[in-house]
């Protein structure tokens, strides 16, 4: 039996890639997608790209026909899945948050960083990570609850922590990297990052042939990166804007232990070792790097490492789709995990090649 699926807030370009990948799911049938704009319109007339794919239309974000689904996608802004997420489980209804409000375990880091109040505490405390390259342990524990017959919530990583957590994390976590060191992240990102709707920094005339850093100390993804890599208060992160549609790159420096080793292939060897179950992360052999390129269209995650010997430190860089394995395609790995499927289901599909 197929596994009905809505997405809230399908019109977005995070929520249109989760649709993108629905629609050709082998378990999931996709049977609602909303938008508070665009309810009654056809799919295929905002998006032509799904002509003769899908006859869906949006609906309203309180449509009926959601009450229907196994299972639904938000793809909303920041606070609006504090207001939805609640009602969707109470109707037994999983959900799979692509949003930020319930990625943060402690609510008051959230209130610091988001300026409101954490409305659902309850529900923050039951819901899972979802990067299953790091948390899998989380998505296992909600996966059995759901089998169960509960209705779970997976509140999946954002873009940026993602990148930078699957390039530090195999490093940090097998003591490789001096105990109290910041760890500095310089990192990239296309402009659909920013969401569909254009502003003075993201409309194509300012956007196109100009690269800028912004958020700069400031950026709501800094706790997100601590938290998982269990670095509190450690994280410099400076993230760029680019001229590229989609891609995303990110580049961890890390200082060394005295006694870690020097050698680049020593590292290729570890990361490949901590990632060998994961389908979607591939480790570069030394002296490679990745390119949001190789990754474009697809939930694959290129890592590439290097050590800068004066200074002892790891250089480790990876790139990733930020819609892909940074927003719908993660959401898709994690929602196939928490019904019993293999990760990458629908999913497995090869990078754009040019």
């Amino acid at each position: 039996m197929s596994i009905k699926a809505g997405v809230v807030g399908a019109a977005g370009f995070a929520g249109i890639e989760a649709v993108r990948l629905l629609a050709a799911h082998p378990s999931f049938e996709l049977s609602a997608i909303t938008s508070s704009e665009l309810a009654g319109t056809r799919l295929a007339d905002v998006y032509p790209a799904f002509e003769g794919v899908s006859d869906l239309r949006f609906l309203a974000h309180d449509d009926s026909a959601l009450d229907e689904c196994d299972v639904v996608f938000l793809a909303v802004p920041h606070t609006a899945a504090l207001k939805a997420a609640p009602g969707f489980i109470e109707r037994g209804i999983s959900v799979i948050d692509l949003s930020a409000d319930f990625r943060l375990k402690d609510p008051a880091v959230y209130e610091k960083w988001y300026k409101v109040p954490h409305t659902q505490t309850e529900l923050l405390s039951q819901a899972a990570f979802g990067l299953p390259e790091l948390m899998g342990d989380e998505l296992a524990a909600v996966a059995a609850r759901r089998a169960k017959g509960e209705a779970v919530l997976v509140a999946c990583a954002g873009c940026y922590p993602t990148a930078t957590s699957l390039a530090a994390a195999p490093a940090v976590r097998a003591g490789f990297v001096r105990e109290g060191s910041p760890i500095v992240v310089d990192a990239v990102s296309g402009v659909t990052g920013a969401g569909k709707k254009p502003t003075q920094r993201t409309h194509f005339c300012f956007a196109d042939a100009n690269v800028e850093a912004y958020g700069v100390g400031t950026h709501r993804h800094t706790p997100e990166i601590e938290q998982i890599l269990g670095a509190p208060g450690r994280v410099v992160f400076t993230p760029h804007l680019a001229p590229l549609g989609r891609g995303l790159l990110s580049t961890v420096t890390l200082q060394l232990e005295a006694d870690a080793p020097s050698d680049a292939a020593a590292y290729v060897e570890e990361y490949r070792r901590a990632y060998a179950e994961s389908p979607f992360v591939s480790v570069l052999d030394a002296g490679h790097q990745p390119r949001t390129a190789s990754v474009a269209g697809s939930n694959r995650a290129h890592i590439g490492l290097a050590i800068s010997e004066p200074a002892h430190m790891l250089v480790a860089t990876c790139a990733i789709d930020n819609l892909g394995k940074g927003a719908a395609g993660q959401a898709v790995q994690c929602a196939s995990i928490v019904f019993g499927l293999p990760q990458n289901a629908g999913l497995a599909g090869v990078s754009l090649s040019v």
